[in-house]
């Protein structure tokens, strides 16, 4: 009789085996072989599974402290963080407004209008330390500082402040909050609704952000796992505008904290920086030795040659020490030999071993090796731009987040003030927001590797009509409204000084080049 579907469930998760169950059969041990106990290769494999916070929360902080301290200490971890965000972040993030003008019942000529007249708004409060509570930074450092955040510490954390302010007429502005300030009141354990510092409601909204209040301790220490006081900090006030901006890239759904990118490559990191002090080390202890000595006489003969005194031999070759330098002559007893002393430091697979190990972490930061380590030495044009466009797109990816968990959010609370003060006409705002709100964010441009190929390229693509003027100038980190509006300007100036000349129609892309003839001249 066939066994019932409930008990054949049950013998899945039963080891099965020979006699007695004391050999295990391996070819019918799992249906999926990746989940044998038993096989060689896996039988001490048994990692943890739980909850997305369950796993994260309680390694949290030594994960973070980890990664600060490579960043502080490796140089290959400094300048890969400074290369994120240099190609993320660069010089900073410039706002391009897009207002839904049809959805609005406007034309393109009003949307163009509103977003010059929003843009250079804009520029007054984001170009000047004004956006900054402290009155330090811009907002486009503010920027560099949050995504340098994400990827040491895995997150960000910013309270948008409503401040009088005599430099600006603007009142909102943005603290950043170290994100180890970030837990639960008194280190109570987590539970359903607080995990992290954040309380949030059945359904995983944030709805309270608690904070540690900074204390005089805590800045001469540097501590902050000792209880102290919490302030609680509501998500957004009760008509909806935010009073807490958490940024952070989760990668499971329960998960309400931050990781440090370097989270699954500490260990190499690591590994390989003391990899490298170690043959540092070894190769500094053997180029302190220049050569060895050696002499045919046994210790007898030694003895009988100084008169009886064993150490006369020694004092006598201390006393005709010479420095070891160019053209230098070393006296020798009779019979002795210098042998030199050839160091085997570093290893003679170093090499091959240090960029094996810096290509898997430079794959878990996104980017090839060429960029992590800055070495372009053994790639040509082909393999660098394909280098390069893969590290695009993963840069591309972490612009988007960067301008939709951060730019985008402190954009619209601060068009929001600009309107309500009447700065800005946008009528029935509160019920159109989101045709209002919508933006793109221009960051520092690929750069070119061959630019002479890569503006041909640009040229077919906007002949083809597969892409457009404000594509190809995005790519490069401008606006193309101000790359035709500076261009108009420069022509007209030049005709003003009469130095204009029209430019030659451009080629046909892709055809040869007509060749230049230079005339010869016959011999007489």
């Amino acid at each position: 009789m066939t066994a019932s579907p409930v008990k054949w469930l049950q013998s899945l998760w039963k080891p099965r085996g020979g006699a007695n169950g004391a050999t295990a059969d391996l070819s019918t041990e799992r249906p999926y072989a990746g989940a044998s106990r038993w096989r060689k290769q896996l039988a001490n494999w048994l990692p943890f599974r739980a909850m997305a916070d369950a796993e994260l929360l309680p390694d949290q902080d030594m994960l973070v402290a980890r990664s600060r301290d490579l960043a502080r200490n490796n140089g290959v971890t400094s300048g890969a963080f400074q290369t994120l965000v240099d190609n993320v972040v660069g010089i900073g993030l410039r706002l391009a407004c897009y207002p839904d003008y049809r959805a609005l019942g406007r034309d393109i000529a009003w949307a163009e209008d509103w977003s010059q007249q929003v843009e250079s708004l804009w520029r007054t409060w984001a170009d000047t330390t004004a956006c900054d509570a402290a009155g330090r930074f811009n907002f486009h450092y503010l920027t560099s500082l949050v995504y340098r955040s994400c990827i040491e510490s895995g997150e960000a954390l910013a309270l948008p402040l409503w401040l009088e302010r005599g430099d600006t007429p603007f009142r909102t502005c943005l603290q950043l909050i170290e994100v180890d300030r970030l837990s639960n009141p008194n280190f109570t354990p987590p539970t359903l609704k607080l995990r992290g510092g954040i309380e949030m409601d059945d359904y995983g909204k944030p709805l309270t952000y608690y904070v540690r209040v900074m204390q005089d301790w805590m800045v001469i220490t540097g501590w902050v796992n000792v209880v102290g006081p919490w302030q609680a900090i509501p998500a957004e006030t009760e008509w909806g505008r935010k009073r807490v901006i958490h940024v952070l890239a989760t990668d499971r759904v329960d998960q309400t904290r931050g990781k440090p990118v370097l989270s699954s490559v500490i260990e190499q990191f690591r590994m390989l920086d003391s990899y490298q002090r170690t043959e540092l080390q070894s190769a500094i202890v053997n180029s302190l030795v220049a050569g060895v000595i050696e002499t045919p006489l046994d210790p007898q003969a030694i003895h009988e040659l100084m008169g009886g005194d064993p150490n006369a031999y020694l004092q006598n070759k201390n006393q005709w020490r010479v420095q070891l330098e160019g053209g230098a002559i070393i006296p020798l007893y009779p019979g002795d030999k210098l042998t030199p002393f050839t160091p085997t430091r570093p290893a003679p697979q170093y090499n091959n071993f240090v960029e094996a190990v810096q290509r898997q972490i430079g794959v878990a930061l996104g980017m090839p090796y060429e960029l992590a380590i800055k070495d372009f030495s053994k790639t040509n044009y082909s393999s660098a731009r394909a280098a390069l466009n893969e590290a695009w797109r993963y840069f591309m990816s972490r612009r988007m987040f960067l301008a939709s968990y951060w730019l985008q959010p402190v954009y619209c609370l601060w068009l929001e003030e600009a309107v309500n003060a009447g700065l800005i006409d946008a009528p029935g705002y509160y019920d159109l927001r989101p045709l209002y709100e919508r933006a793109k964010w221009i960051g520092p441009g690929r750069g070119y590797v061959d630019p002479m190929k890569e503006a041909e390229a640009s040229q077919l693509r906007m002949a083809s009509m597969t892409s457009t003027l404000e594509k190809e100038c995005a790519e490069q980190g401008d606006d193309w409204m101000e790359v035709l509006e500076q261009a108009a300007i420069e022509r007209e100036r030049l005709k003003q000084l009469g130095l204009y000349v029209e430019p030659p129609p451009p080629a046909p892309v892709g055809s040869p080049a007509e060749p230049t003839v230079t005339p010869v001249r016959q011999k007489e």
